[in-house]
């Protein structure tokens, strides 16, 4: 394994590893020589100081209105989750089954301290630092205890002021990475954001939190409402997806045409199904057009906004694979396709290594954005090329 070799030649002999491991885990590793890699577990922080943050911290009110969907995305997965401050010092975790015995031995517990410089490289403190989704993989890891897992992290915003609150993490066993571990983690950081308390920095725990709709809707579909989980049907989703992706509304006839096309179906039959998902979301949903009347957050919004900057890796961390797969509206299934399509056109124009080898993980036989990439590299050392060439070997 590449990663054990590299991990192996920096901490044991010493030797230069910038061509065969990602940057942001090299400058961790040279800033967590200052410990040992054989340490065991992470240092603990004053726990009754740890107990007082987490109580007065708006972080500690956003976990309490989402504990269910984290709980049981910890269960699911088999993971253990955990929300730290800006300073990578642990405020609260839930893990499945395994992974909760396994976190307690190594102090990935409340107070536990997982800036590199106290316990090594690690996704927690990358997402920290870097203030983007980070993910670290088996040997990775400084510290040779974590070495068997696979940690992804992203960073939680006050969604007013931009102020870094600190990140959610998701760990589990490196046996069980998915390519959907960072858009998850992704999908967790923004319920939580959406279930801030208005005027989360100063610290105002009085007032609720402003209303909003989260949808998910590539590579996967799932709906938050005012950090709730939604439970809607497949057509109901749908529905609500154009309705988020149009804010200024859509009439009866132009949102039948968009989620039917030209298939034999009633406006009594749309109506129907109007009718229940406005009591699904508590009426916030208007007539003549239809339109929703709550703040909105897409992932497809998310990604097409970061293309229009010229961000093209952050667009394909955003991007968890195709805009509801299996959909049969006309209208989600040219969106779809739009997506995907400026998605690939940014990545053959500007192929980065990093964000080509995950852009390869969605779209496993797209071999031109390989090679393009492959042709950018050629000649330098980069630690993906193998990676992408392993890509483009089993494609064709």
């Amino acid at each position: 394994m590449d990663a054990v070799r590299a991990w192996t030649s920096f901490v044991e002999n010493g030797d230069d590893v910038e061509h065969r491991v990602r940057p942001e885990i090299l400058r961790s590793w040279t800033r967590s020589s200052v410990i040992r890699p054989d340490v065991t577990h992470a240092p603990l922080a004053d726990e009754a100081d740890t107990a007082d943050y987490w109580r007065h911290s708006p972080l500690q009110v956003a976990v309490e209105r989402v504990e269910e969907d984290l709980r049981r995305t910890a269960e699911d997965g088999d993971l253990v989750i955990a929300i730290t401050d800006p300073d990578t010092r642990i405020l609260w975790t839930y893990g499945g089954r395994v992974m909760r015995r396994r976190a307690e031995t190594v102090n990935f517990v409340p107070g536990g301290r997982w800036d590199d410089q106290s316990v090594g490289t690690n996704a927690l403190d990358l997402a920290n630092r870097d203030d983007v989704p980070s993910m670290v993989f088996s040997a990775e890891h400084y510290a040779e205890v974590v070495h068997n897992w696979v940690c992804w992290a992203a960073p939680v915003h006050d969604p007013v002021t931009g102020a870094r609150l600190g990140v959610v993490d998701l760990s589990t066993t490196w046996d069980r990475t998915h390519p959907i571990g960072l858009a998850t983690a992704r999908v967790m950081a923004r319920l939580i954001e959406t279930a801030l308390p208005a005027g989360a920095v100063a610290g105002r725990r009085d007032e609720p939190s402003a209303p909003g709709l989260v949808m998910t809707l590539l590579g996967t579909a799932e709906s938050w409402l005012d950090g709730q989980r939604l439970l809607l049907n497949r057509r109901q989703t749908e529905i609500l997806a154009l309705l988020a992706l149009h804010p200024e509304g859509l009439s009866l006839e132009q949102l039948h045409a968009a989620v039917y096309g030209d298939q034999a179906v009633t406006f009594s039959t749309l109506k129907a199904e109007v009718s229940h998902l406005r009591h699904a979301i508590g009426g916030q949903l208007a007539s003549r057009p239809y339109r929703l009347l709550m703040p909105v957050a897409t992932d497809v919004e998310q990604v097409l906004s970061l293309l229009r900057r010229g961000r093209v890796g952050a667009a394909v961390d955003a991007y968890g694979g195709d805009l509801m797969p299996g959909t049969n509206s006309p209208a989600l299934t040219e969106l779809a396709e739009y997506v995907a399509v400026a998605l690939r056109e940014a990545l053959l124009g500007q192929p980065e290594p990093d964000a080509v080898l995950r852009y390869s993980e969605l779209a496993p036989y797209d071999t031109e954005v390989v090679e393009a990439a492959l042709r950018v590299l050629a000649g330098h050392q980069h630690p993906v090329v193998p990676l992408l060439k392993a890509r483009l070997a089993a494609a064709r």
